[in-house]
């Protein structure tokens, strides 16, 4: 009798025993099933080459700029200032990336765009759709812009960058990240004319000069020869709305004629100074137009 007892009270004990061990079992397999379904969350945003989808809204992509931007930060604080650079170039990338989704699936509003404006109180009454999306586009660091003949673009707000790489990055990246943010505060040409003074245009050329010359082994030197060009060639020629010189006479208009030799005068060792010079000679000798940009020797590289 106390054997048959004995193997009750031990059978009891192993089912109790058992039953444990499988609600444990269970917990753990919840608990690691709820870590998956945040990391899966977690990783819709995480490929650079993720495609746009008609399925996503507008949220989906602004909770994607969101969770890099965060991501971005956290790599950054643990970074050296060269593996930031590299950092930069990859976060460009992928917002690029996602505006570009944005714009998709935001067509029909980009469209719609300029016609908010009221020419009778000079300014915008937007609805409140369009008002709730630029509050939403605040969270991703992002912006409507206007960039002429009725186009308006999605923008990375001008800042943007530099808020995040700010003293983080090597001192070519900080100047290039500093002054890029400058330049887009506003927008540099539209309705193929230009949309900043003679003397700004100078001023950046001078920068972009400097730049190259300071650092020329700067993994950025192509892209920036690359912009130094087409604004040298847009401060010495002008675009099709705001040209340099009347071509029917050819006469050079004063102001540019005013810049240039403003140009010569301050920066007299620069690049842009040679080539300002160069054309005020071809100017002063009645060289036809047509032969002028030849001699002059610079294309613009849209």
């Amino acid at each position: 009798m106390i054997k048959k007892s004995l193997v009750i009270f031990i059978l009891c004990i192993s089912l109790f025993s058992c039953k444990k061990e499988v609600s444990k079992t269970s917990e753990i397999k919840q608990e690691n099933d709820s870590i998956a379904k945040v990391e899966t969350k977690g990783d819709l945003y995480k490929p650079i080459d993720t495609a746009c989808s008609s399925q996503n809204k507008t949220e989906d992509y602004i909770a994607a700029l969101q969770w890099y931007q965060t991501k971005t930060e956290k790599e950054i604080a643990k970074n050296s200032p060269e593996q930031n650079d590299k950092l930069y170039e990859d976060y460009v990338k992928i917002r690029n990336k996602y505006i570009g989704c944005l714009s998709n699936t935001l067509g029909d509003i980009l469209e719609k765009y300029v016609n908010y404006y009221d020419s009778e109180s000079e300014s915008y009454k937007f609805p409140e759709n369009i008002k709730k999306l630029t509050a939403e586009f605040k969270k991703g660091g992002l912006e409507f812009r206007e960039v002429g003949e009725g186009y308006t673009e999605i923008w990375s707000k001008p800042d943007h960058y530099y808020s995040v790489f700010k003293n983080k990055v090597t001192p070519d990246y900080e100047a290039y990240i500093s002054q890029t943010a400058k330049e887009n505060e506003g927008n540099y040409a539209a309705d193929a004319g230009l949309m900043i003074t003679w003397k700004e245009l100078g001023d950046r050329l001078i920068f972009w000069e400097n730049f190259i010359n300071k650092y020329p082994k700067s993994p950025l030197i192509s892209r920036v020869k690359e912009d130094y060009n087409n604004y040298l060639y847009d401060y010495l020629f002008g675009m099709d709305n705001t040209p340099t010189y009347e071509n029917s006479d050819g006469k050079l208009y004063d102001e540019n004629k005013a810049e240039f030799n403003r140009m010569i005068k301050k920066y007299p060792n620069s690049y842009i100074a040679k080539k300002a010079q160069e054309l005020l000679n071809l100017f002063d000798s009645k060289t036809p137009t047509e032969q002028i940009r030849e001699k002059i020797n610079i294309e613009r590289k849209y």
